[in-house]
C-alpha cells in the first residue's frame, strides 16, 4: 500500500528545515510541500491576513489527499493554527507545542525565544511554554531581518554573523533558545558558535521525533513516491537555498493560484 501522505507548508525556504528533520527519521513517508513564496514573509502581516492565506494552504494540500499536514511556520502556527483546528477535519500540527513539551521534559528553568515579530506579539510560545512549565523564564526577541537573510541565502556571510550578534546579545543566562521561526536554523552554527553552552532547539527534530513516536511506518509494505515541492511564485531564490538545505536539486513546481 501507499505510505501516509504528508503535506507542508510555510511562507518560503524556511520549511524546508522541518521536512528535513522529518525525512530523515521518517524516510518512509510521502510529502507535497508548498512555499507560499508569493505572499513572504508572513512575519509582517495581521493575524487575519495570516489565517486566510494559511487557509487556502490548507485547501491546496487537501486537493492533493494529503492524509495530515504541519504548519512548517512560526508565524502561521503562532496566529492561525487553533483557529485551522477547528474548521477543518484533518489532523494539522505546529511547531510550538510539542517543542514547549521539550522544554518541559529538559526541566530548563530560563529559555530563549527567536523569532519573527508576529510570533512574538502572540506570545504563542511564551504562552505554551509557560502553560507546561509554569515557573519558567521567558525571553523574547524579534529578529525580523534572518527570514528574509534567509530566502536570499546570506546564512553563513559576515552580515548574518553580525545579525546574529546584535539579536543574541540581550539573552542573559539562557540554559536553551528555541529557534521560534523555521528559517532560523540555517543560522544554527553562528548561534552555536557564540553560545556554545545553549541548547539550541530546532523545531523541526522535535516535529520529526514526534512524528516518528506517533505514526507506524512499514517499509516492507508501504509504497514510497517521489517527493512533490510546490511554490506560488518561482521569481525567487528557493531553488538555490533549498539545494543548499537539503544537499540536492529538486524539481519545482509553481502553482497559479493556491
Amino acid at each position: 500500500m501507499d505510505s501516509k501522505l504528508i503535506g507542508i507548508f510555510d511562507s518560503g525556504v524556511g520549511g524546508l528545515t522541518v521536512y528535513k528533520e522529518i525525512k530523515k527519521v521518517n524516510p518512509n513517508l510521502n510529502f507535497i510541500y508548498l512555499g507560499d513564496t508569493k505572499h513572504f514573509p508572513y512575519g509582517s502581516k495581521t493575524k487575519e491576513n495570516i489565517i486566510e492565506l494559511s487557509r487556502q494552504n490548507i485547501d491546496f494540500l487537501i486537493s492533493k489527499k494529503v492524509d495530515e499536514i504541519v504548519i512548517a511556520c512560526g508565524t502561521a502556527t503562532s496566529q492561525a493554527l487553533e483557529t485551522l483546528k477547528k474548521e477543518y477535519k484533518i489532523l494539522i500540527n505546529g511547531i510550538i507545542e510539542p517543542t514547549a513539551e521539550y522544554i518541559k521534559e529538559k526541566e530548563y528553568n530560563k529559555v530563549g525565544i527567536m523569532a519573527t515579530r508576529g510570533t512574538i506579539k502572540s506570545k504563542a510560545f511564551e504562552n505554551e511554554i509557560k502553560k507546561k512549565s509554569p515557573d519558567i523564564e521567558v525571553q523574547n526577541k524579534a529578529c525580523p531581518l534572518l527570514a528574509p537573510m534567509a530566502e536570499e541565502g546570506w546564512t553563513n556571510n559576515e552580515v548574518a554573523e553580525l545579525t546574529i550578534k546584535e539579536y543574541i546579545k540581550e539573552f542573559k543566562d539562557i540554559q536553551a533558545i528555541v529557534l521560534g521561526c523555521t528559517h532560523y536554523p540555517l543560522f544554527e552554527n553562528i548561534i552555536k558558535k557564540y553560545m556554545p553552552e545553549v541548547d539550541v532547539i530546532n523545531t523541526g527534530k522535535i516535529v520529526a521525533e514526534n512524528m516518528k513516536k506517533r505514526l507506524k511506518v512499514d517499509s516492507k509494505t508501504d509504497k514510497i513516491k517521489e517527493d512533490k515541492f510546490y511554490l506560488t511564485d518561482t521569481e525567487s531564490n528557493f531553488i538555490n537555498v533549498a539545494k543548499l538545505i537539503l544537499n540536492k536539486e529538486i524539481v519545482i513546481e509553481e502553482i497559479k493560484e493556491v
